[in-house]
């Protein structure tokens, strides 16, 4: 794992020259709960898009703003409100994994691997690019494994949420740059949801409910590494 400048603090212990932090199991709790949270809110806004994105767009990017959710809606919503629902939502999981790196480093990297088939492949790719580009890539995509590998290789607390905010913010500014370029297309996208609501609604919970089944099909889901996080990452600590 690439190496910035690790930042210390009350709780590290130096065991054989090596600098260990250590989180509370009550914060650890705390962080997975909440991940958990989202994780859930992600998959109801993902099932409920049909009936949401018109009728209350807010709430869509609000359980889920992925990028597709946010094109969708911005030309519906106030610009004020876009920005801070937007912002808040993105940002809400990236402080939380950050600190999972930071605390936990190379375990939480692997814990992060092994927690579905898909994510290991993308792990080990991100983690390539982190090496060569760490800050341009917590600007540009500042992921969830993207934010651990931040926080694995100790970049300054300052700098990751500077870049982080800031990139959020870009971001959310270039999709009402998308908007504005594909007006008319969006419009005929919303109508067609409107004029098929309840296909679109069925098909969405039963992609949901496929995603979550072949996850557990192929290997662990997302919501049960998630359960067992405190005792894979305490386990890897204990290995290394």
């Amino acid at each position: 794992m690439p190496t910035l400048d690790p930042q210390g603090g009350d709780d590290d212990d130096v065991s054989d020259g090596k600098t260990l932090r250590r989180m509370s199991r009550p914060m650890l709790s705390l962080i997975v709960a909440v991940i958990v949270a989202l994780v859930v809110l992600g998959w109801i806004g993902d099932a409920s898009v049909g009936y949401l994105v018109d009728h209350h767009p807010l709430w869509l990017i609000a359980l889920n703003a992925r990028n597709r959710n946010l094109v969708l809606v911005v030309n519906h919503v106030e610009l004020v409100p876009y920005y801070v629902v937007g912002t808040l939502r993105l940002l809400l999981s990236d402080p939380l994994f950050y600190l999972l790196g930071y605390y936990y480093g190379d375990a939480g990297i692997k814990w992060m691997e092994r927690q579905t088939p898909t994510y290991g492949k993308l792990v080990r790719s991100a983690e390539k690019w982190f090496g060569v580009a760490a800050y341009p890539l917590v600007f540009i995509a500042p992921n969830n494994y993207i934010c651990l590998f931040a926080g694995a290789a100790g970049m300054p607390i300052p700098v990751f949420f500077l870049l982080n905010v800031t990139g959020t913010i870009a971001r959310l500014w270039l999709i009402i740059i998308v908007g504005n370029i594909f007006d008319k297309p969006l419009d005929a996208v919303l109508r067609f949801i409107q004029d098929y609501r309840i296909p679109i609604i069925i098909a969405s919970v039963l992609i949901v409910l496929l995603t979550i089944w072949n996850e557990r099909r192929q290997g662990e889901s997302g919501i049960h590494a998630l359960t067992h996080l405190e005792e894979e990452l305490e386990a890897g600590e204990e290995a290394e």
